[in-house]
């Protein structure tokens, strides 16, 4: 083995402990981060949206400061002080970017949402047309500095339940710097001035599990005696400029979608290493170029 030989296996090895080191620190810093929140258990209140959750032992839930936090701090995304709370499985810790997901809750006032037009519906038409905006705001995203974004199609075609007057489908997203695709898994409970919004991402492999824990989360959600869909009074209440198709073909968000975890902090420490490594790595190759030649 010649010396130069030595030189590369020493200077490897370093690169591995060195590697070693800043994951453990990345990862000890998350840890550290994830134990200053506050989860909650039980019966919890959604502030400002007259609901409440019923929680099953497969959930915890975190209030507006802290979810506002994880989104933020831990995911990368854009602040949104429009977030009320988070849906944290027990099974999916936020320590494991690989696992996580929550489904994250927001609440809108814009009135009484009339159910009329939910058996009238034609999905798949909207589909096509929520494909060919998707594809046609790509420019501005890319103009934005966000990834280009292709709505696949149908995870789970919508569903409205008129008995709870809850709505639920799903999407399967691709992003163009995304090596899985994304799901996006949507309910929208009518209530009787608006609706709550509970919105869960993972990846496309994990929509088995994703799909069966929502349906539990569907049935935790409720609204308070006076804000139910059923307490709604036409000659006192507002009601809202569109139906139920809104909801669905709702445009998907320019910045690519709140809830896509593009930097989670483990993963973005990760990243940050390996290109320093290869940069060394190059550095060291040119050097023992020269050398030979």
């Amino acid at each position: 083995m010649s010396k130069y030989t030595y030189c590369f296996v020493a200077i490897a090895a370093l690169l591995c402990s060195a590697f070693a080191r800043a994951d453990e620190a990345a990862s000890s810093k998350v840890q550290q981060f994830i134990d200053g929140l506050h989860f909650q258990t039980g019966t919890v209140n959604v502030s400002g949206a007259h609901a409440t959750l019923t929680l099953t032992p497969q959930f915890r839930y975190l209030g507006a400061a802290d979810a506002q936090s994880v989104l933020t701090r831990l995911w990368g995304n854009p602040p949104d002080s429009g977030v009320l709370g988070m849906l944290v499985p027990t099974a999916a810790p936020l320590s494991d970017p690989e696992k996580s997901w929550a489904v994250v809750i927001t609440y809108s006032d814009d009135g009484h949402i009339s159910d009329a037009d939910a058996a009238k519906m034609d999905y798949d038409k909207m589909l096509k047309e929520m494909q060919q905006a998707t594809h046609e705001e790509n420019p501005e995203r890319k103009k934005q500095g966000y990834p280009e974004l292709e709505l696949v199609g149908w995870a789970q075609s919508p569903h409205y339940d008129a008995a709870s007057n809850k709505l639920y489908w799903a999407k399967e997203l691709a992003f163009s710097d995304g090596h899985e695709h994304t799901l996006n898994y949507d309910i929208r409970a009518l209530g009787r001035g608006g609706y709550l919004s509970l919105n869960a991402v993972a990846g496309m492999s994990q929509l088995p599990m994703v799909e069966t824990e929502m349906q539990k989360v569907l049935a935790m959600t409720s609204f308070d005696a006076g804000a139910r869909y059923t307490d709604f009074n036409a000659s006192t209440d507002k009601v809202a400029a569109y139906g139920i198709g809104a909801l669905v073909a709702g445009a998907i968000a320019a910045k690519a979608g709140l809830f896509a975890k593009l930097l989670v902090l483990l993963v973005a420490a990760k990243k940050f290493i390996v290109v320093g490594v290869l940069a060394l790595a190059a550095g060291v190759k040119k050097l023992f170029s020269r050398k030979t030649q």
